[in-house]
């Protein structure tokens, strides 16, 4: 092997180091193959499913309503409300974040009843997380049940892909059998309706937020790294919106997602959704190896007794 002249060892070894790095944080990744069931839905337009949620000076609508921008600025973040509530369903949208310096900057696609149920609600989260490092957004997911709010349960992960050049599909599958989030249809993590975890499943019908605003308390490393508004105004854009599900009916006693000649894609009871393929098996298999960084099931200095579900094999 031909050595390098001392003069130029060093930073040779620094630009290795920092490659190095940069692999470890975003790949040489290729996700597996899997099935795409976001291309199995209708899209569904912003203005006509979604309504303001907040911050209506920073929402903008395009293309007739198919894609709508969210912005924060220094005056207010922003966000979108579902029209209708669920109960059970698919829910998914393609994203794309702000480019350049994000730290502090929270873009969340989820769903909640806090405003139903604010001492007992449920959650689903799917949260995008900027970093003090340019386009190196993490993902985190959640899940609350019940009002669970003080124990969360947290899983983060790296993306193999620059979310900020292109939209990417962000998923939920939401049934009495599991929830399952998915990024580009790849399968990152599961949670199946167990007797471990029936305590804290969530249950009750929520609405779907699309929401962008500053979290520089925790967001960063502890909130080490706050929102720096010279880099304003932060811009995600939304498109692609999934909402295919059991909607709630007010005026129902009795709720009930029965349909007649059910199809395998009925996201409540059809058996793609019931269960997760072999194939989508090997994708979250390799996605947990691969991106996944925390997870409360392996954080005994936060939990001193591992959540029950945490002991399921």
């Amino acid at each position: 092997m031909a050595l390098l002249p001392k003069n130029v060892f060093f930073p040779a070894l620094l630009v290795f180091c920092l490659t190095v790095e940069v692999l470890a944080r975003n790949g040489p990744y290729t996700p597996p193959n899997v099935t795409r069931l976001t291309d199995r839905f209708s899209h569904l337009s912003y203005n006509r499913g979604f309504s303001e949620f907040y911050g209506g000076p920073n929402i903008q609508l395009i293309s007739n309503g198919s894609i709508v921008n969210i912005k924060l600025n220094k005056s207010s973040g922003s966000g979108l409300v579902s029209q209708n509530k669920y109960h059970y369903g698919f829910f998914s949208a393609a994203i794309k974040l702000p480019a350049g310096f994000s730290s502090g900057v929270v873009v969340a696609f989820y769903m909640s009843n806090a405003d139903v149920f604010p001492h007992n609600h449920d959650e689903i989260d799917i949260e995008l997380l900027g970093h003090e490092k340019n386009k190196d957004w993490v993902l985190q997911t959640n899940i609350y049940g019940n009002g669970s709010v003080s124990t969360g349960r947290e899983e983060k992960f790296r993306l193999w892909f620059d979310p900020t050049a292109q939209f990417h599909h962000y998923s939920i599958i939401w049934n009495s059998h599991h929830i399952v989030f998915l990024v580009d249809d790849v399968p990152v993590r599961e949670a199946p309706h167990t007797v471990a975890f029936s305590s804290v499943y969530p249950s009750k019908p929520m609405s779907v937020y699309a929401t962008i605003w500053d979290g520089s308390q925790w967001a960063t490393h502890g909130g080490k790294y706050p929102v720096n508004y010279k880099y304003a105004p932060f811009v995600a854009s939304f498109g692609e919106m999934v909402m295919d599900g059991c909607k709630l009916n007010p005026t129902e006693a009795a709720q009930s997602c029965s349909k007649s000649g059910l199809s395998s894609l009925d996201p409540v009871d059809g058996e793609e959704f019931v269960k997760l393929s072999r194939q989508q098996s090997m994708a979250m298999e390799w996605s947990r190896k691969h991106l996944m960084f925390y997870s409360y099931c392996r954080d005994p200095s936060r939990y001193k007794v591992l959540p029950p579900e945490c002991n399921v094999k």
